[in-house]
């Protein structure tokens, strides 16, 4: 069951794309890949829940937007919001939890969701972009590609920020339906410009080279191969392109790794934490050039949490009860850096 917000989507995709391919070539061999990849999310047979987060986004009501802001830290679409639209969009957005990344809000004005719905993501994605935003070359006018961007908000904020093109992929099913259940609200406001495909960096053509930039924003801890990673992340940069790396760090030289032998806060898809030492030279080592550390935070339990739209077990449930600077298996608390490099 697709509605027009999904379909129309797809439409400006492909139309974006073959736009791209005329100026540059290798656009080509995405065009032909993009059938399947959208294939793909839709198949019962491979994704059980797909029909009924379509269903979802099928179901949403038309609203009468009013204002569009894709700037804001809560990424609001101010619209006329009923009781009854109220309602039934709270229960069909909450049909697509958990929500991890936000916030959004859709109905009442910025800053005021009295009369709207806060959708109070787990991450208060805001902040992470809050500290990594400062850093970056000016996004007007530049080819950005999300790499793992989750429900799309990081994607969102790119485009609000000016970029002439962003590309989110992340290969979770859910995720895709979270975009395209913002999509529906943001409508033409951001003139079509952002679009979601959903499949991993590996799945993309190799050294396709289209990007100005490429963000790998909680990435590359969950790679088995982290050097593999940052080759694929620069192929697809233009020369000259930025890289916007930020993944989980420990403290240490340049020789220190953490491999942890089960799991890590409770994740068991974490391979590898290095120290922003170690960092800066697996990114030299990949080629890249003019690396620089723009930012180290250590995750916080304000930052990471349950919220009434993510029920589910956070970072609080994933620390030592006892000692807060670990986690449960004894490993150091979740510390963050930004790395930003160039190709």
């Amino acid at each position: 069951m697709l509605n027009d917000t999904i379909l129309h989507a797809e439409r400006e995709l492909y139309l974006t794309l073959l736009t791209l391919a005329q100026q540059q070539p290798s656009a080509y061999e995405w065009l032909t890949q993009l059938p399947s990849w959208l294939g793909d999310i839709k198949d019962k047979a491979n994704y059980a829940h797909a029909p009924a987060y379509q269903a979802s986004v099928a179901r949403l009501p038309e609203l009468t937007v009013n204002n569009v802001d894709l700037d804001s830290d809560v990424l609001t679409i101010e619209a006329n919001l009923s009781e009854s639209q109220r309602k039934q969009t709270t229960a069909l957005l909450k049909q697509l939890m958990p929500w991890r990344k936000g916030p959004f809000q859709i109905g009442g004005q910025i800053g005021d969701d009295a009369s709207g719905i806060k959708i109070d993501t787990e991450w208060h994605s805001d902040w992470k972009w809050q500290r990594v935003a400062p850093h970056l070359s000016p996004l007007k006018n530049r080819r950005v590609l999300d790499v793992g961007g989750g429900s799309g908000y990081h994607g969102w904020r790119m485009a609000g920020a000016g970029a002439e093109m962003v590309i989110i992929i992340d290969p979770s099913c859910l995720f895709y339906h979270q975009f395209m259940a913002i999509r529906h609200f943001v409508g033409a406001a951001d003139s079509y410009k952002t679009h979601y495909i959903p499949v991993p960096l590996e799945a993309l053509p190799e050294h396709s080279q289209l990007f100005d930039t490429v963000f790998s924003m909680g990435v590359l801890y969950h790679r088995q191969s982290p050097f593999e990673h940052l080759q694929q992340l620069k192929g697809q940069l233009v020369k000259g392109g930025e890289l916007v790396l930020e993944t989980l760090v420990i403290e240490g030289d340049a020789n220190t790794v953490l491999v942890p032998h089960d799991r890590y806060a409770q994740m068991n898809n974490v391979y590898f934490l290095p120290s922003v030492a170690a960092l800066i030279g697996w990114l030299e080592k990949a080629g890249f050039t003019d690396v620089r550390c723009v930012d180290v935070a250590v995750t916080s339990t304000e930052e990471q949490r349950k919220t009434e739209w993510m029920t589910y077990h956070s970072l609080a449930d994933f620390l030592d009860p006892n000692d807060p600077t670990k986690t449960v298996e004894g490993y150091p608390a979740p510390m963050r850096a930004t790395i930003i490099a160039k190709k």
